[in-house]
């Protein structure tokens, strides 16, 4: 057992959020973490991350983090691990036992000079009436290394903005970055990616990096945290968006005919070039923390063709936003999710990869994706896909509560796709239900040779409730595990494990069609 793998800091100059990865095996219901600094406890959690506050700028510090359980002995007379619970777990003991010991440095990062958006020379209003796109804009574009940007309490009002590398914003408490509903404040269009195909989008709130999928990143280092609010203009955008778009769409639309039934619904098309809350694009390097963040026109957070993106310790809400994700790792890679709680509109995390033929085509992966500590309150889980035609590979996810969404973990694809999602991993969660299976919609585009191929993944110590949470959020039965391969030879649904998976009382129906080597460990 291993229990502290990967162990990794994010810093600023008077905290440090210390984070890492507990191994597939390890059970975590007989451990705590207590955590040491400069040889004295500070604090212990059960979870695996914590951050540490009130240390000095540019100073180097040592943490030893300790993972810490009980042990008894069997009737035996031989170590074990405690009583057995009856959802399939050992819990408790008599005797402490150290099962993992590891340190870590870092230093702290060197106190910047704060530069107050409200003062000379920008002297934007926070009153929420006063447009300060402008003021705001000089002020970033001004920002060095050397900056902190500070958003005071107050509501800003603002069009689309774009950031640079080397740039850190810290919204006090209370202080809203808002977004309006007018399309007009989010033009010109920029080059994005929605749904897995290349497009001219509205700009979003937050706009990092230039779009190209034959390059690395053009924007690193950006900051974003603090205890405020970056809000858009939410449905209200949307609609207004989609009713611009239908319009300059109108001859394509009427093209179509019976043809828009392979879409969604008549939103579909027009909604594709709505902004996003933040749009990271060839971007390497972000941190995002402590904010809420809220009401994007489409998607909250999403990272296009990007590497190293950290979110933790948001709020992140979208309710009664149409399509409204919470957080998109699109192509990329290294992208890291904790301690985040959802009220989404949509899927509270979709993990994706671009669409047949164009996501065949570019072939960008994501993988190396981490996500743990998350609590979805209003939304759909987590999914992978629809759009995955770049391949989905090496996604861990661990210590997560999807009880109130309208799935647990989905995968998904069209049989058109092509591509792959493999080498997927959740532990230690309760979810409505587990989902691999091929969906109808957004079904446009030129079919891959080869259906997808899902394979290769596995479910520990899950609890399945066989319920699920409607948008609307009304409750109904679902099944609690639903596998269902693809109808063409060699592409079934293949070698996926399941170990120590309770399910609540009437909620133990599992449906398979098209599977092979599925095996099964369930209490």
């Amino acid at each position: 057992m291993s229990y502290l793998q990967n162990i990794q800091s994010a810093v600023t100059a008077d905290t440090a959020t210390l984070y890492w990865e507990r191994g597939l095996e390890d059970n975590p219901y007989c451990v705590h973490y207590e955590v040491w600094l400069s040889g004295v406890q500070q604090t212990e959690v059960t979870k695996t991350h914590v951050t540490l506050e009130g240390l000095q700028p540019d100073t180097e510090y040592t943490v030893k983090i300790e993972a810490v359980g009980l042990v008894g002995l069997n009737e035996y007379g031989y170590p074990d691990l405690g009583f057995d619970t009856g959802l399939g777990f050992r819990v408790g003991g008599t005797e402490v036992k150290v099962f993992a010991s590891e340190t870590v440095r870092f230093r702290t990062a060197v106190r910047k000079r704060r530069v107050d958006v409200t003062q000379a020379p920008y002297f934007a209003k926070g009153d929420g009436v006063s447009m300060n796109t402008a003021a705001i804009q000089r002020a970033f574009d001004d920002c060095t290394a050397a900056d902190a940007l500070y958003f005071p309490a107050g509501v800003y009002l603002t069009g689309a903005l774009r950031l640079h590398s080397d740039m850190e914003i810290y919204l006090d408490e209370n202080a809203v970055l808002q977004g309006t509903a007018n399309p007009l404040d989010y033009l010109p269009k920029i080059p994005s990616r929605f749904e897995g195909t290349e497009m001219e989008c509205y700009a979003s709130l937050l706009n990092m990096g230039t779009l190209d999928h034959t390059a690395g990143a053009n924007c690193r280092n950006v900051l974003i945290h603090g205890k405020g609010t970056i809000a858009s203009g939410g449905q209200e955008l949307a609609l207004a968006v989609i009713q611009v778009e239908r319009e300059r769409l109108k001859d394509y639309l009427e093209q179509l005919g019976e043809g828009i039934k392979e879409y969604e619904n008549d939103h579909t098309i027009p909604g594709r070039a709505r902004p996003r809350l933040i749009n990271m694009s060839n971007c390497s390097n972000v941190r995002i923390s402590g904010l809420t963040l809220q009401n994007g026109a489409s998607w909250n957070v999403h990272m296009i063709y990007s590497d190293h993106i950290l979110t933790y310790n948001c709020t992140i809400r979208s309710e009664n936003v149409w399509n409204g994700d919470g957080w998109d790792p699109d192509s990329s890679e290294d992208c890291t999710l904790f301690g985040c709680v959802f009220y989404t509109g949509d899927d509270s995390v979709a993990v994706k990869s671009g669409k047949n033929p164009e996501g065949n085509r570019i072939n960008r992966p994501t993988r190396h994706i981490r996500i743990f500590d998350c609590t979805c309150m209003a939304g759909q889980g987590i999914t992978l896909g629809s759009e995955m035609s770049g391949g989905i590979e090496d996604v861990r996810i661990w210590d997560c509560d999807m009880s109130n969404g309208k799935y647990g973990v989905e995968i998904k694809g069209t049989k058109k796709r092509g591509g792959y999602v493999r080498d997927i991993h959740v532990s230690d969660c309760t979810l409505p239900n587990i989902q691999f299976h091929a969906v109808g919609y957004n079904d446009d585009g030129e079919g891959a040779p080869t259906p997808p191929e899902f394979s290769d993944c596995s479910f520990r110590r899950i609890h399945l409730l066989g319920v699920c949470r409607s948008l609307e959020g009304e409750y109904q039965d679902c099944d609690s595990i639903e596998l269902a391969g693809f109808d063409e030879p060699g592409y079934e649904i293949r070698r996926i494990r399941f170990e120590d998976i309770t399910m609540a009382d009437g909620g133990g129906r599992i449906s398979m069609w098209r599977c092979k080597d599925i095996d099964f460990k369930i209490q």
